[in-house]
């Protein structure tokens, strides 16, 4: 049976997945001040990056219409599946449920569309697309895959470290004193995600590398199975910063594989310049 796979633009892509032709992205909105772009193939992320460090004002994300993942829904395929950035940090899962029911409502139930929400962002929707691809092209029924996709969400862990926590302050997500003393002390906070999908604080390091190998324990004692585990690794705009980590990550335990990504537009804005995003 014929099937597509939708990822939100907060998710990457690696280029088998787009060589496969079977995913697509429905792109977020973002908005430095009054400069506003969509996070598609134009997104320019060395501008946009730019752009937010020269911004007294935070960056913002806006999620997809339900009009816009309607019209990704249509096509001949007849099985469609979803990946979203968590639900507790943006409103494009709902956007998404609330176009399936659209599109029932027009057109009937003649094709099976199921929304996952990730409760993870970035790399952690890649990892949950290609683990779909994977049941699919195993040829497995539907109700399979998707018992199969939130099984395999549910067990996923998502880490970051942040070079910098400027756009956390500006959008007043931490105090301006908070921020200060980071800054002055060259700390940088090692973040993870809830089994909700909220973010919370694991641990922190003085100076970014240490808060790497901070971050690195926290994964490996996070993750029994390391051998039967695909890592999907982001960074922002630091290919030698992701290259360092998966050196660090290889040292202390055998993964079934390691994806290095760069990040695309909404991850950037969360992320920032040189910013590291891990979901296993």
């Amino acid at each position: 049976m014929s099937y597509k796979i939708i990822i939100d633009s907060c998710g990457e892509l690696t280029d088998d997945m787009k060589a496969s032709g079977r995913f697509s992205n429905v792109p977020l909105g973002l908005s430095v001040g009054d400069y506003h772009i969509m996070d598609d193939e134009n997104f320019d992320q060395l501008d946009f990056i730019k752009r937010v460090d020269e911004s007294p004002v935070g960056p913002m994300s806006t999620c997809p219409s339900p009009e816009a993942y309607l019209n990704s829904y249509l096509g001949d395929e007849e099985r469609v599946y979803v990946v979203t950035l968590s639900s507790q940090l943006s409103g494009s899962y709902n956007s998404a449920v609330l176009a399936k029911n659209l599109y029932i409502e027009e057109y009937g139930e003649n094709k099976k569309i199921h929304v996952v929400d990730s409760k993870s962002a970035s790399v952690g929707e890649t990892l949950i697309g290609r683990t779909i691809y994977e049941c699919e092209e195993k040829g497995m029924d539907y109700d399979a895959v998707v018992s199969e996709a939130e099984s395999y969400r549910d067990k996923i862990n998502t880490f970051f470290v942040l070079e910098s926590l400027e756009t956390l302050r500006k959008n007043g997500r931490l105090s301006n004193l908070k921020a200060f003393v980071a800054s002055k002390l060259n700390i940088k906070p090692v973040m993870g995600s809830t089994d909700e999908g909220t973010i919370q604080q694991l641990d922190q390091g003085r100076g970014m590398n240490k808060a790497l190998d901070k971050m690195v324990e926290h994964i490996v004692k996070a993750t029994p199975d390391c051998k039967n585990r695909i890592l999907g690794l982001s960074h922002c705009n630091n290919e030698e910063r992701a290259k360092l980590v998966k050196e660090k990550l290889e040292k202390v335990a055998e993964f079934k594989d390691i994806i290095i990504l760069n990040t695309r537009g909404v991850s950037t804005m969360y992320a920032n310049q040189g910013g590291i995003i891990i979901a296993v």
